[in-house]
């Protein structure tokens, strides 16, 4: 199975510049969550997170405005970079929105591509694995270019979900995933897979990492989850 691709959740609610986006979003490798209103926006995030939201400022009911506001109040998606997108330039207008917590404005009409750059740069720091950054963490090296995973200079022998398991893991070293958010980024949120399967590559990856000796880097949280250190 390939490496899952890096999700964005586009939220807009003119069906026509929405195709227009997923379609180019989709042609440069991301898979695509779309929601048309500030509701659909706000259940997509609750039941699957995104690595990144394309977010219309002006829809009706619930502005993208407040859906931002609502998104970076909450500690298990603030961290989610949120780009609005917005036909108000004035920079009162700017400024509100990055107050709120966006991580970037993009005036309409944009350019395609710059706004793909824009994106791209932010995924850099949220999913640094899936643009091709080495990860490092104590002794722990994973390069996902050349597919290789080291520890204290000696090559290990990573099956490929358990090498996806680690590049999450080393991406937010501390951090504790849940199974059900393991599944979603490992294995991707359109395939069915029982959460003790998780259990089972976890303890591959765990055997692979002290094959040659060293402590456990990985830590079990009963009733949560796996985190790194």
């Amino acid at each position: 199975m390939a490496d899952p691709r890096p999700t964005v959740l586009l939220v807009e609610d003119e069906g026509s510049q929405r195709e227009v986006l997923a379609y180019n979003l989709e042609a440069e490798g991301f898979e695509v969550a779309q929601a048309s209103n500030g509701e659909e926006a706000l259940e997509s995030v609750a039941e699957s997170a995104p690595d990144l939201i394309l977010l219309d400022w002006m829809m009706p009911h619930v502005s993208g405005l407040e859906v931002c506001r609502r998104l970076k109040l909450r500690p298990e998606t603030r961290n989610i970079p949120v780009i609005m997108l917005s036909a108000r330039s004035e920079e009162v207008d700017k400024v509100r929105g990055l107050e709120t917590g966006a991580d970037d404005y993009v005036v309409k009409p944009y350019s395609v591509v710059e706004l793909m750059a824009r994106l791209k740069a932010h995924l850099r720091r949220v999913r640094p694995s899936s643009t091709g950054i080495a990860l490092e963490w104590g002794d722990i090296r994973l390069d996902p270019e050349t597919h290789r995973v080291t520890r204290q200079g000696e090559m290990l022998k990573l099956g490929p979900t358990e090498f996806r398991l680690l590049a999450t893991f080393l991406e937010k070293p501390g951090r504790v995933f849940s199974r059900d958010q393991l599944l979603d980024r490992v294995w991707g949120r359109d395939i069915y897979v029982d959460t003790r399967t998780v259990d089972v590559h976890i303890g591959r990856l765990r055997k692979a990492l002290m094959a040659l000796g060293g402590e456990d880097p990985l830590r079990t949280v009963r009733g949560a989850g796996y985190a790194l250190g």
